[in-house]
């Protein structure tokens, strides 16, 4: 089996500090040295090592009650939540609540489905014997990400698909595609996402049948990912119906694989779990190495606490909170 260098210099590390923590852990519980031990337990050492310098670029869209969705379906519509029963001198029913009164705001969402932004599709989606949503293991988590860049071409004819041809050229570049690992074809398609018609445009970038089997039946990945909210345009959705009933995932509508490299780095999976889903509001984030040119460190962005808004938030005519200067 080869493994690119890129890929094997980006992951060698991490594992060889999670060796040395699990090493370490043990050692300390040898020499019973509790809470005053110097050196990192566990995984806290590869935390240390990789992750706190690593690069982070979000790969999604925030849903919104305007933007792309499959015609089947509606939009979502966003307003503030009321009280759904009285609490004496507090709330009554259907009031609102506000910062001026009540202290705190909430918002409801009218979701008329979980096939909305970027998804994780599981086989419940069209197989009635499929996982649902909340079936998926623990293991959906961190992965090794692979992004196969078929934008140039999809330049030139925006109905191309993702063949078996592009795959093998990305292995002659980068080694074989890791078991396991996520694989998003990236098409600069999410570009179009706040042009409603253009984003909606048909044809639009696909995944071929076929080059779905090559990477789940021959290189044994965990699931694809694609920008547009399709796998393809054939008349039965061929590929999607393919991975559905052969018990696979997928992700869609993901956004800003221009900005991630093509090997090398790993993808955050998160995700929604309502009981029995049969979609999966998801956020996906791809975790580069330090001197990659695009991303967050958490230097640039430690997350608590976190800025302000330049102005209170109100909502806007939509419901969606923003901050608006009087």
């Amino acid at each position: 089996m080869r493994i690119s260098y890129k890929l094997a210099t980006a992951f060698l590390p991490v594992a060889f500090l999670m060796l040395a923590g699990c090493a370490q852990t043990s050692q300390m519980a040898q020499n019973d040295t509790g809470p005053t031990a110097k050196t990192a337990p566990g995984l806290w050492s590869a935390y240390d090592a990789t992750f706190k310098t690593a690069k982070y670029i979000d790969l999604t869209h925030a849903f919104a009650p305007v933007q792309p969705v499959w015609p089947g379906f509606g939009n979502a519509k966003f307003k503030a939540a009321v009280a759904g029963q009285d609490i004496p001198g507090y709330v009554s029913v259907g009031e609102e609540f506000t910062y001026a009164k009540h202290g705190f705001v909430a918002t409801a969402y009218d979701l008329p489905t979980d096939q909305y932004g970027t998804q994780l599709d599981p086989p419940a989606h069209w197989n009635p014997m499929g996982a649902t949503i909340s079936d998926l293991p623990a293991t959906y988590s961190v992965r090794p990400l692979v992004v196969i860049n078929i934008a140039d071409k999809v330049a030139k004819d925006q109905g191309y698909y993702l063949h078996v041809s592009d795959i093998e050229d990305w292995e002659q570049k980068h080694g074989l595609i890791p078991e396991g690992s996520v694989v998003m074809v990236r098409s600069d398609w999410y570009k179009r996402w706040d042009d409603i018609n253009s984003f909606n445009e048909t044809p639009f970038p696909g995944v071929g049948l076929e080059a779905l089997k090559f990477l789940h039946l021959k290189r044994h990945i965990l699931f694809h990912g694609h920008e547009p909210l399709d796998t393809d345009t054939t008349p039965n959705l061929e590929g999607e119906y393919w991975l559905m009933h052969n018990n696979f995932t997928q992700a869609e509508g993901v956004a800003n694989l221009d900005k991630v490299p093509e090997a090398g780095a790993l993808i955050s999976i998160g995700f929604a779990k309502p009981l029995g889903g049969t979609g999966g509001y998801a956020r996906y984030v791809a975790i580069a190495p330090a001197d990659w040119k695009y991303g967050v460190t958490l230097a640039d962005a430690p997350g608590a606490p976190l800025p302000e808004q330049p102005y209170p938030l109100k909502r806007d005519e939509n419901g969606v909170m923003r901050p608006t200067a009087d």
